[in-house]
């Protein structure tokens, strides 16, 4: 199909119920099933409940911003990237799209991971998710959803409002059964952290990257806007399905602390979800749960590789990205950017062969390469209250949205800060080289490459890259 043809057929229409099981799916994946021993690994009951706090108001101050912009710039699409780009440029703009799209598919590799090593409790070939069967059968999984999803997005959103609400019931499960067989002795025991010699402010902070993860997906409704059946569904989605999920992933937390010694807890087989039950009601727990895990993570996977072909093919469109990314199929489905975003999935698979621990490092990595898109977004939330009557904007901006937005941009700043210089570095390698696909739009069009201010970006890029891979090799950082 021509891109004329692509651009004149109307996109498919979603509900404000698709959109927020969309936003739901997204977040509800595999995070929320490694979070007991993520945050045992890392404080007590004081330290998870101030963590928790923390990342809630700011994953809502997020929430909201996406909201805001949602209405006050309706004419954005792909949220993510095209708030960067309308508030900073083309290139940082084109870095914000390659960032989102490349945490999802980094993102997308843990749940084969984590997949895999749910079932290699029984077949042990599968190892931790990492041997090369377990490599093997989930590149097999990989490229069959990449079939699925070819389809037709309505086929497979419908499939995920569907899948969303089935993973939610193992979740909900466990708690309850947590709640009923909850000890308040082990509880009080784990709460001050003793077990840990960092002050509070450390530990915190060790859990930060992780709840950054399990929240990925808040911004699902804003980045799959132009297929909204009305604009004003983007914003109500996004909060409807952070409020939902942030209390399901708070309450898993908090009462796995009531049933094992957290030394315990942080020394779990991953999904530490399934091990946790185990010892409280037995095996059928842990089967249990290990069902409703693959459930799971296979909706987020199907929410995660749509949002992130979206996003290329979004780019594309506005020629931030080379023009073969922007063709479409007949079922409104972006091939090529789907085709891409698969393989660099299967590449990051295969690379798992090679870490030490592949699930955890995939795991924080996705969330830095996620954090510069979100701080952009944040920061443009700021410039437009900053700036009530610009005639780009509807309506005129309030106070409230501009705290909002400073909150936000605070709270993603001190995201970065937690993440830590090897995971900034790390995104530094893979930001440089996809400098080239920029360029390769701009070779298209006949512009030339950069503008001054784009030069001075590629140049700092390309030197953090440098600077990681020389970490790399003398063992500074360790995949």
């Amino acid at each position: 199909m021509s891109d004329a043809e692509a651009a004149e057929r109307p996109a498919a229409k979603l509900s404000l119920l698709t959109l927020t099981a969309m936003v739901v799916g997204s977040m509800v994946g595999a995070g929320v099933f490694s979070l007991p021993r993520r945050f045992a690994q890392e404080t007590g009951v004081a330290g998870a409940l101030i963590a928790w706090a923390v990342a809630g108001a700011g994953m809502l101050m997020l929430a909201f911003v996406f909201q805001t912009l949602a209405v006050r710039r309706p004419d954005l699409d792909a949220g993510v990237y095209a708030y960067a780009k309308a508030g900073f440029g083309e290139y940082l703009g084109f870095f914000s799209a390659f960032g989102y799209w490349a945490s999802a598919c980094v993102g997308n590799v843990t749940y084969w991971v984590l997949i895999m090593s749910t079932v290699g409790a029984v077949a042990p070939v599968l190892g931790d998710g990492d041997t090369v069967t377990a490599v093997v059968v989930s590149s097999a999984g990989l490229w069959a959803f990449f079939l699925l999803i070819r389809r037709g997005v309505q086929e497979a959103a419908a499939l995920n409002r569907i899948v969303t609400v089935a993973k939610i019931v193992p979740i909900v499960t466990f708690v309850i059964l947590a709640l009923f067989y909850f000890e308040p002795s082990v509880f009080a025991d784990n709460f001050g952290g003793a077990d840990y010699a960092g002050s509070l402010f450390n530990q915190v902070r060790g859990t930060m990257l992780v709840t950054v993860f399990v929240f990925l997906g808040v911004e699902g409704a804003s980045v799959y806007s132009r297929h909204a059946k009305r604009r004003e569904d983007v914003g109500r989605a996004t909060v409807l399905g952070f409020l939902s999920v942030f209390a399901v992933f708070a309450s898993v937390t908090i009462v796995s602390y009531g049933l094992l010694p957290m030394a315990e807890i942080a020394e779990l087989r991953q999904p530490s979800l399934a091990e946790v039950l185990e010892t409280a009601v037995g095996t059928w727990g842990k089967v249990f749960v290990s069902v409703g895990l693959i459930v799971s993570v296979l909706g987020a996977y199907l929410a995660w590789t749509l949002m992130a072909a979206e996003v290329l093919f979004v780019a594309a469109k506005d020629k931030d990205m080379p023009r073969f990314l922007a063709r479409s199929t007949a079922e409104d489905v972006p091939e090529n950017a789907l085709f891409m975003t698969t393989c660099l999935s299967q590449v990051v698979l295969v690379v798992t062969l090679f870490s030490e621990d592949a699930l955890n490092f995939a795991l924080d990595l996705t969330s830095a390469l996620s954090l510069i898109p979100f701080l952009l977004a944040a920061a443009f939330a700021v410039q437009i209250a900053k700036r009530p009557g610009r005639p780009d904007v509807v309506g005129r901006s309030t106070r409230r949205e501009l705290v909002i937005a400073v909150v936000a941009t605070l709270y993603t700043l001190f995201l970065l800060y937690a993440a830590g210089l090897k995971f900034v570095l790390v995104s530094f390698i893979l930001y440089a080289p996809a400098t080239f696909l920029f360029v390769k739009s701009r070779q298209e069009q006949g512009r030339r490459f950069f503008s001054p201010g784009e030069a001075v970006v590629c140049v700092v890029t390309v030197a953090g890259a440098a600077v990681g891979v020389a970490a790399l090799a003398v063992g500074w950082i360790e995949l």
